[in-house]
């Protein structure tokens, strides 16, 4: 038990790492050389950069470390620590990646906001599925929505605005701020995208005569709930029971490889579920 919870551990920390590293390929290598900003903790950091030439990591995990420890009290200490390694992580990725591009790798600032915000859209996204967080609204997102059922990437798009809209007074460039408009729009839109892939869920309808075998199986390896229906068959009459298992989408290839292994020629129906709350799943957030 406490090797699997030591990989879960490393793995979930490995994901985050990869997400982080996203995120701040993006800022470091297309959005801050292009002079263009976003929202964020990330667009402070980088507004006060283009204004004062302090760097951007310094301030990023300056203003973070505020953040944390609000996040910790609201959230749980978890999240604080999984937020103290992404921020310090993060800050440390876009040092390196900062001083490898003084210039962006495309010579079109349209198309190093593009990349920069699709990048790091999907890495906040990648983070959020593990729990994790790079920090900054990232934090606000996750405080916000563990009370209200509003989507991150919404949250995110709020807060950027205000920030966003602050780096006409240092830029003094309205095509820039256009940018950061667009950023925000494209970066909210493509973590809400990778949040709706990781929490997809599917209902299972399972028909076979070793339903008991299966069962446990299921229960054993996938670690999800089992509900028996009874069931006829039109046929042959036969009483018998169906298994009902609902499940996230990276779950179906263990539980379809469990059935097989027990029965082969086992019947089953798969679904697309809209939403799915209780334990293990979504949280109703409603007062």
């Amino acid at each position: 038990m406490k090797k699997l919870n030591l990989y879960s551990i490393l793995r979930s920390h490995a994901i985050i790492t990869f997400g982080l590293m996203c995120i701040a390929f993006g800022w470091g290598a297309f959005l801050i050389p292009g002079n263009v900003t976003g929202g964020g903790v990330s667009g402070v950091a980088a507004i006060i950069y283009f204004g004062t030439g302090f760097h951007p990591s310094i301030t990023y995990l300056l203003i973070n470390s505020v953040l944390i420890v609000i996040a910790m009290k609201i959230v749980n200490v978890n999240l604080g620590l999984k937020s103290i390694f992404g921020a310090i992580v993060f800050s440390l990725l876009l040092a390196l990646f900062k001083s490898f591009f003084p210039e962006p790798p495309v010579s079109d600032t349209l198309l190093a906001a593009i990349v920069g915000a699709i990048l790091s859209g999907i890495g906040t996204g990648i983070v959020f599925t593990q729990g994790g967080s790079a920090g900054g609204t990232d934090l606000i997102a996750m405080m916000i929505t563990s009370r209200r059922n509003i989507s991150p990437g919404r949250v995110i798009m709020m807060v950027d605005v205000v920030v966003i809209s602050s780096s006409f007074l240092i830029l003094q460039s309205l095509e820039r701020m256009i940018y950061g408009y667009f950023v925000m729009v494209i970066m909210g839109y493509v973590v809400d995208f990778v949040l709706a892939g990781s929490k997809q869920s599917y209902q299972l309808f399972i028909f076979s005569e070793r339903y008991e075998e299966i069962a446990a199986s299921i229960s054993t390896n996938v670690k999800r709930g089992i509900t028996l229906v009874d069931a006829q068959g039109w046929y042959t009459r036969k009483q018998t029971k169906m298994i009902m298992v609902i499940i996230r989408k990276h779950e179906v290839t263990d539980v379809f490889r469990a059935v097989k292994e027990i029965d082969p020629e086992a019947f089953i129906s798969m679904g697309n579920v809209m939403g799915v709350y209780g334990k293990g799943f979504d949280r109703m957030k409603i007062k």
